[in-house]
């Protein structure tokens, strides 16, 4: 597993495995499936699950689920496709749900 130095970063709240950067955060103003969520550019000791479409919030996706590689815990998902052209800025991209990370280094 890759071990980030420095300040803010983010864990999996279940086995404090590193999973992205305060740095990444492109938005904090998102919704997950169980509360808010983050959009990062960037994700590190995760594993996908398989690509499929899911009607959102914004719209048709095609989205693939995105697992701590410790532990295996739903973190969030990676946005694959966009089929609207406003929400093409999120291919891509990863959500977090903020119920599964933790600040860590604050």
């Amino acid at each position: 597993m890759a071990e980030l130095v420095g300040p803010r970063v983010y864990s999996c709240c279940h086995c404090r495995n590193h999973v992205c950067l305060h740095d990444d955060i492109i938005s904090k103003a998102f919704q997950g499936r169980n509360g808010r969520a983050f959009l990062f550019s960037h994700a590190m000791n995760i594993s996908m699950g398989p690509k499929e479409d899911r009607q959102l919030m914004t719209g048709l996706h095609t989205v693939a689920d995105i697992y701590c590689r410790d532990c295996r815990e739903v973190l969030g998902w990676k946005y694959e496709r966009a089929f609207e052209e406003s929400q093409k800025y999120k291919e891509g991209k990863f959500i977090f749900e903020k119920a599964k990370i933790v600040k860590e280094n604050w």
